[in-house]
């Protein structure tokens, strides 16, 4: 009996390697399927999305430790709907508004992160910046949205191309 166990205690660390790998990062939400993976040159990710029919790019500048992007990551960007039509529509990416991670904007000018987002004057987090294809910023929205409806009219404000001719508030009270 104890030779079993001892042998089964050898396999232990393949087993456990094997159902971390199986189950994602640790602290993985469903909001991180929401994201794009990126190398950071967002020039190449505006042709990518051109390439493939979307009508951008969305950038949420978030912060560590900010408690409305942590809301919205759990509450909003987790729900299927959600990442079925922003997905959709744009390719998606996180910028981190305190980071260091070295990128390129649209036009091909590298930047660290938190450089970039003080050039795009991100006042707080989360902040939602859209890229349309010709790397013109359509529209932005500061702050967390109440709720999925709302995150979603945001969506439809950008798609529908709304961000000409009204404000989001505006369209908004429109769309009550």
């Amino acid at each position: 009996m104890v030779r079993i166990v001892c042998a089964g205690l050898r396999f232990l660390p393949i087993l456990l390697a094997t159902t971390l790998l199986m189950a994602g990062p640790v602290g993985a939400s469903g909001a991180d399927k929401f994201f794009d993976q990126s190398l950071g040159d967002f020039g190449f990710e505006l042709e990518s999305a051109k390439k493939s029919g979307k009508s951008g790019l969305m950038l949420m500048f978030e912060a560590e430790g900010c408690p409305y992007c942590l809301k919205m990551r759990e509450t909003v960007l987790n729900q299927p709907e959600v990442q079925a039509y922003f997905r959709r529509h744009f390719l998606i990416f996180s910028v981190d508004t305190l980071g260091d991670i070295e990128i390129q904007d649209t036009a091909g000018r590298s930047w660290r992160e938190k450089s970039y987002a003080q050039e795009l004057r991100i006042r707080g987090t989360p902040t939602f910046v859209f890229i349309g294809i010709g790397g013109e910023i359509l529209a932005r929205h500061a702050g967390a949205t109440r709720n999925v409806a709302e995150f979603m009219q945001l969506g439809h404000f950008v798609v529908d191309g709304s961000y000409k001719t009204q404000t989001f508030s505006e369209y908004r009270q429109s769309s009550r």
